[in-house]
C-alpha cells in the first residue's frame, strides 16, 4: 500500500461535500473576534476562510502541500505540518479540526500536540470519522483486494474510534469533555462511489496498473451497490462522524505533565 496522497483540484470538484457538511462543528466552535485559532487538516482551507472572517489570527496546517498551496491561494496563513507533529506551544485560544483525525493513527501524538498549543483554558472543537463510519465500503476494499493478490494488501488507514473511546483519550490528556457525540450521517456522493475512491482510497490504487485499478473500481462498486445506492436518494457513503468539544486543563507545573480538569 502507497502513502495517501491529495489533489486540491480533484477534491474541490469531487469532495466539497467535505466543507459543506462543516457547518455543524463550525457553529461549535464558534469563533470571537480576537481570538487565535489554529486549524489541524485544514485542507484547502474552506472552513478556514470562514474562520478567518471573525477571528483575529487563524493558521491552517496540513499535511499535503497540493491543499496547503490551494489555501495560501485564498490568502491564508497556511503551513505543511502534520497534526502529529504539532510544533507551536500555548498559542491558541481554540484548536478546530474536521474530517481530519481519523488520517491519523498516532491520536496520542495529535492530542499531545494540541494542547501543547493551546492556551490554558483554551477550547479543542472538532469533527471526523467515528465507528463504523465507512464500514461498508471498508469491508468492500478489503475483500476486492483479497480476491486479486496482484493489487497487494489492503491495510485500513483509519482510526475510527467510539465516542467513550476518544472522550478516554481527551480526558487522559488534560482535556475537560463538554460534548461529545457519535453521528450517523448518510452522505450523497453526487459524482459516484468511484470517484470517492479516486480520492479517499488512493492509497490503495495509486500503485496498480491501468487495468487493475478499473477493475478494483468496478468491482468495488458493485460489492456496495446494494447497501450505498438506490434509485431515489442515489449514492449515499455510510458516513458516521464523532463530534466534541473539550477545553484545556490546568497544567502541572511540578510534574511538566497535564492534570485532569476538575469540576468547577
Amino acid at each position: 500500500m502507497t502513502k495517501q496522497t491529495w489533489n486540491a483540484a480533484q477534491y474541490q470538484d469531487h469532495a466539497s461535500f467535505v466543507a459543506e457538511l462543516g457547518s455543524p462543528v463550525l457553529r461549535l466552535l464558534n469563533p470571537q473576534p480576537g481570538e487565535c485559532i489554529l486549524d489541524v487538516g485544514c485542507g484547502d482551507g474552506a472552513l478556514t476562510e470562514k474562520i478567518a472572517k471573525i477571528a483575529k489570527e487563524v493558521i491552517g496546517i496540513d499535511s499535503s502541500e497540493s491543499m496547503v498551496a490551494e489555501a495560501q491561494q485564498r490568502g491564508l496563513n497556511a503551513v505543511l505540518m502534520s497534526g502529529d507533529a504539532i510544533t507551536y506551544e500555548n498559542q491558541f485560544d481554540a484548536v478546530f479540526t474536521n474530517a481530519a483525525l481519523h488520517w491519523i493513527p498516532s491520536y496520542d501524538s495529535v492530542i499531545k500536540g494540541v494542547r501543547r498549543a493551546l492556551k490554558i483554558g483554551g477550547r479543542f472543537v472538532g469533527e471526523f470519522g467515528g465507528m463504523g463510519n465507512i464500514s461498508t465500503l471498508v469491508k468492500a476494499m478489503s475483500e476486492v483486494v483479497g480476491r486479486h493478490p496482484e493489487m497487494g494488501s489492503f491495510i485500513n488507514p483509519w482510526y475510527f474510534p467510539s465516542d467513550v473511546e476518544y472522550r478516554d483519550c481527551l480526558e487522559g490528556h488534560g482535556f475537560m469533555v463538554n460534548y461529545i457525540e457519535l453521528i450517523p450521517r448518510p452522505t450523497p456522493l453526487e459524482t459516484g462511489v468511484q470517484e470517492w475512491l479516486k480520492i479517499f482510497a488512493n492509497h490503495v490504487i495509486s500503485g496498480m496498473p491501468p487495468h487493475l485499478e478499473k477493475q478494483f473500481l468496478l468491482e468495488t462498486e458493485g460489492l456496495v451497490r446494494p447497501v450505498l445506492f438506490s434509485e431515489g436518494n442515489g449514492w449515499q457513503a455510510d458516513y458516521v462522524r464523532i463530534r466534541f468539544a473539550a477545553d484545556a486543563a490546568q497544567q502541572d507545573d511540578a510534574a511538566g505533565g497535564l492534570t485532569a480538569a476538575a469540576d468547577l
